[in-house]
């Protein structure tokens, strides 16, 4: 007699139904889940079991669910002939690759499901699952979840929000809730910071609306505008820059230090500094090589080299028992190396708002203020176009005029006057 095996743990699993004409029609079973009841008695009360192990402990009535879904496929439950065998494997063969194919399927929807379960109630979660998305690079990872945790200080630090903290139903992001998330950004934020962070934020909320998770999108109509020509973030003049590299003190962070320096003198971000190699510096021709993070993968210009002085040598180093692949800075999370560096820029006695990405402007200001040409600059900073440049000229030219009004006034009287 024809016989389906089925392991124990296959759902669904395939079941045969004997047919009167010698024949078993197949079809699939589907554990759906089971449910439990509470067993009352005839006042409507809770019953509980009075004897054994179980003594104490309310009864429950339990149900288990399945459905099934006919294959239209037979087999014979007696086969006699060849043929008969051979229609039978085939058929089984089958109805086993259908089975699997619907095992993978349920088991995608039930985990959906659930996934969805979670983060329709919670806009928060999905943030969270949205931020480690394998489709992002882990910079963008990273990146993406400094832009959550903004939001979630938002929340926080609002009263009217405050509750919402841990966790934000969908339903409950609303326009005005985005709207003070935007005056949030502004008043905490300085330069194109508010600008990015509501960047990041309305692409997790584009996320959720694209899974209708989301009706109708909350950020529409909002926009936090900046001149972009105009550089906001404050920059280290080369005798504040003097001033912080002497700062010696206890407890400070050498890799820090060194990290800082080195982007200070060549433009690099925190993001491309924190994950270089001594496998990118060419110490034959003094030449720094490396893919920045933020333009990998969809840009040209993605790829920067720099020339290295003997201080920038000095700086770098080499690697302990010549393995090319140790990282030259050990630097610590970046939030943490910026909090440091507030420490650091502090104990220098310079009263300015300092960020690690402070480093990669001054760089640009300082060497552009010194005569450099500005398609230069825009290469060792690896700049797509030259407006990305352009904004730091405004900056030298206020140096200049700086430089120019603090020789003061020309006591000059012509002849004759």
């Amino acid at each position: 007699m024809a016989k389906i095996e089925n392991r124990k743990k296959q759902n669904p699993k395939l079941q045969q139904s004997e047919l009167s004409d010698g024949r078993a029609s197949l079809y699939l079973e589907y554990y759906i889940g089971r449910t439990e009841t509470p067993v009352l008695d005839e006042n409507g009360e809770q019953v509980f079991y009075t004897e054994g192990a179980m003594a104490g402990k309310p009864k429950f009535k339990i149900k288990h669910t399945r459905k099934k879904e006919n294959l239209n496929l037979y087999i014979w439950l007696h086969p006699r002939t060849p043929q008969e065998r051979l229609q039978n494997r085939n058929t089984l063969a089958l109805a086993e690759k259908i089975r699997f194919e619907r095992e993978q399927t349920f088991l995608e929807d039930r985990e959906g499901y659930r996934l969805r379960k979670e983060m329709d109630d919670d806009f928060i979660e999905f943030c969270r699952e949205f931020c480690k998305s394998p489709t992002l690079t882990r910079h963008i990872q990273d990146v993406q979840l400094r832009g959550l945790k903004k939001f979630i200080n938002f929340l926080a630090s609002t009263p009217r929000y405050e509750k919402f903290k841990d966790s934000l139903k969908m339903k409950q992001l609303t326009p005005e809730m985005v709207g003070a998330f935007v005056e949030y950004l502004k008043a905490n934020g300085r330069g194109d910071g508010p600008k990015a962070y509501f960047r990041l934020f309305k692409r997790m909320v584009t996320a959720a609306v694209d899974k209708d998770l989301i009706k109708k999108n909350p950020c529409r109509g909002f926009v936090i505008k900046n001149d972009n020509m105009t550089l906001q973030k404050e920059i280290l003049l080369p005798e504040e820059i003097d001033r912080l590299v002497a700062t010696r003190f206890d407890g400070e962070k050498t890799e820090i230090h060194r990290a800082f320096i080195f982007g200070l003198y060549t433009g690099a971000r925190w993001c491309d500094t924190s994950k270089l190699t001594y496998r990118n510096v060419d110490y034959t021709t003094k030449t720094l090589r490396f893919q920045q993070q933020k333009t990998k993968g969809h840009s040209n210009c993605s790829w920067v080299i720099v020339p290295l002085n003997d201080t920038l040598i000095r700086l770098i180093g080499q690697p302990g028992s010549d393995n090319y692949d140790e990282r030259i800075f050990k630097v610590p999370l970046y939030d943490t190396c910026n909090r440091y560096l507030g420490k650091w820029v502090k104990r220098a006695g310079i009263k300015k708002k300092i960020s690690w990405h402070c480093a990669r402007h001054s760089f640009a200001v300082n060497v552009l203020n010194r005569g450099a040409n500005i398609k230069t600059v825009s290469s060792l900073l690896g700049h797509t176009s030259l407006k990305m440049t352009e904004r730091y000229l405004h900056v030298v030219d206020s140096l200049k005029q700086d430089a120019i009004d603090s020789l003061g006034e020309i006591k000059f009287s012509a002849v004759g006057s």
